[in-house]
């Protein structure tokens, strides 16, 4: 292979999650975190070289901290096998929550400050250059409680909300799915095996009895589900409410850095422009020589004739994407090269490894590392491209002081976006035959029907359910009917079938982090959409706009950001239904090549 598809993971830490060196990175870790304790301890809040102290201590031990977590994740992600790796990550989640506490301090300090001191204090050069994110903590820092109530919070935390979340995890990894072949055999899927079967396989017949069976494992684990997002949730409400949230929507809005205006511009364009997408899935309906998809149809693959798709080799999906990057940028393409050649990627596909993709960071190397599982697929190379658009947003921002490199989960998901988008026209533009081209297009189209509804009808089903929940426990009855009325509603009503234990089949809802684990998809895919129409007008030297914006990402509010770099007010429904119309042009393009194979 020209390429290698395994991370090389003893350049990180040697031995494993039973590496000495990871366990001296510890201890240095909380050696750091001890005298980061006795600074706020001694702090004079007027001196500027204290304040920087103080913030260069944070960052150390913010890269440890974070580099040590990755290597763990990493490890277990790629060796599903190794118990040790709970055990070392539960050591660094101890660390994390004393940094929390530490971090309350400091913030709490900061709140002290009178607004005139504070406002000498950025006269200083190098905390005016970060202070965007500076008077972000210092505001949500208003927010808190005493410093003994929050150190008490991080550590329920660890018992209350990170346990919930933990207990969602370690259920689904003992679930298992039947599925009876032709010939009669029953083989127990993992959750994982069964979804990607679900939605993937060509026969109508298994994606039917997969679903059925999906449906009713997840039926007999819903009691303990629906307790776990009640818990859960009803957790996190109690946070809100104490730290003075108007309601739940508020706090992943500042999270996200972006206004409610903007947030409902979005979901009223989406929702006036369903029309071509309801068309394409009943498109898609008729090749499948369906009336109505069900569920388990949405993202059914299509095949006409006797054309193969379209298959490649990590090596060639590799130098496709170096390839089409180039017609971007230069910049973007070598970067992905390096990556490439440098085994920043796994994607060996074998047993023992956790399904899904995602980019991470090591931040003592100022690199990232990708996660996925290569199976020969178009989406599969989509896949890859989507997540080297993760790292290269990350590598332009290297340089960059620690404070203005904490971009939101919306714009983190632009710059993945845009990749993904450059090589989904290009597979479509180099598809051989009309056959292949139908094919892809629907790979497209079944993304953009993601972003447009799947994901629409999780924010209307967590929105409902939050609504709910704050009068009480919500019981597994009524969280399967909030979940089909918002199915209903999200696909306009155009399908046979829905899903009424999505809601926890889901991992979105027990995440503990952030929660609306759903709009920043559909904010980042239609913000990249935008920013790839501006390239379309003006390709050239696009490539150093872009980076210029990406390099923004983490100190400016979404609309400002929107403003600066585009010159577009994005609290309008007008920039986010011209992004919709991109993928429009891609519903017409489908029905008309598919309109001679269907009665």
């Amino acid at each position: 292979m020209k390429y290698v598809d395994t991370w090389d993971l003893d350049t990180i830490f040697p031995g494993g999650t039973k590496s000495e060196e990871l366990q001296a990175k510890l201890k240095t870790v909380e050696e750091d975190i001890e005298g980061l304790g006795k600074l706020l301890k001694d702090w004079d809040t007027n001196s500027v070289d204290a304040f920087k102290a103080i913030l260069q201590n944070q960052e150390k031990i913010g890269k440890g901290l974070g580099q040590s977590r990755t290597f763990v994740q990493m490890w277990h992600d790629a060796y599903m096998n190794d118990e040790n790796a709970n055990v070392v990550m539960g050591q660094i989640m101890n660390l994390y929550s004393e940094v929390q506490k530490l971090s309350n301090t400091f913030t709490k300090k900061l709140v002290a400050i009178s607004d005139e001191d504070w406002k000498t204090l950025l006269e200083d050069n190098d905390l005016q250059e970060v202070s965007f994110s500076l008077n972000e903590i210092r505001n949500d820092g208003k927010r808190l409680l005493s410093e003994e109530e929050e150190k008490l919070i991080a550590e329920l935390n660890k018992d209350g909300l990170s346990a919930w979340s933990n207990l969602y995890d370690t259920t689904v990894s003992i679930m298992t799915i039947p599925f009876t072949d032709k010939e009669g055999t029953t083989t127990e899927l993992s959750v994982g095996q069964a979804m990607n079967r679900m939605y993937a396989d060509p026969d109508p017949e298994v994606r039917k009895q997969l679903f059925e069976n999906w449906e009713a494992a997840w039926t007999k684990f819903g009691p303990i589900f629906a307790d776990t997002i009640n818990h859960l949730d009803g957790y996190r409400i109690t946070l809100q409410k104490s730290h003075d949230y108007k309601n739940h929507l508020e706090e992943p809005l500042e999270y996200n850095r972006m206004s409610e205006e903007t947030l409902n511009a979005m979901w009223s364009a989406v929702s006036n422009n369903k029309q071509p997408f309801l068309d394409f899935l009943g498109q898609k309906a008729k090749l499948l020589g369906m009336e109505k998809l069900g569920w388990q149809d949405v993202d059914a693959p299509i095949a006409i004739g006797n054309t193969e798709p379209t298959r490649f080799t990590y090596d060639e999906a590799s130098d496709f994407v170096i390839e089409n990057f180039a017609s971007f940028g230069e910049k973007l393409a070598g970067f992905s090269k390096h990556a490439l050649e440098n085994r920043w990627v796994e994607a060996e596909d074998r047993p023992n490894k956790r399904p899904g993709g995602y980019c991470t960071s090591l931040p003592e190397f100022g690199e990232s590392r990708i996660f996925m599982t290569f199976t020969g697929s178009p989406s599969d190379t989509s896949t890859l491209a989507h997540e080297l658009g993760h790292a290269f947003h990350s590598h332009v921002m290297k340089d960059l002081p620690t404070l203005n490199r904490r971009y939101a989960m919306n714009v983190a998901e632009t710059a993945s976006t845009f990749a993904e988008t450059i090589i989904g026209n290009a597979t479509v533009t180099n598809a051989k035959t009309n056959e292949e081209k139908i094919a892809l297009l629907n790979s497209k189209l079944e993304n953009a029907t993601a972003m447009f509804m799947n994901i629409h009808a999780r924010f209307l089903f967590e929105n409902a359910f939050y609504e709910e929940r704050a009068k009480g426990i919500v019981s597994e009855k009524r969280l399967n009917e909030l979940m089909v009325e918002a199915q209903k509603e999200a696909y306009v009503d155009s399908l046979d079938s829905y899903h009424p234990h999505f809601w926890c089949s889901k991992l979105h809802f027990f995440i503990d982090s952030v929660p609306f684990y759903n709009f920043p998809y559909t904010f980042g895919f239609l913000f990249s959409l935008g920013i790839y129409a501006e390239y379309l007008k003006k390709p050239e030297g696009f490539e150093d706009k872009y980076i210029a914006l990406l390099q923004d990402t983490g100190s400016m509010k979404v609309e400002d950001l929107a403003q600066k770099h585009l010159g577009v007010d994005i609290t309008k429904e007008d920039f986010w239904s011209a992004g919709i119309q991109l993928m429009v042009k891609d519903t017409e393009e489908f029905i008309r090549l598919t309109n001679e194979f269907v009665q």
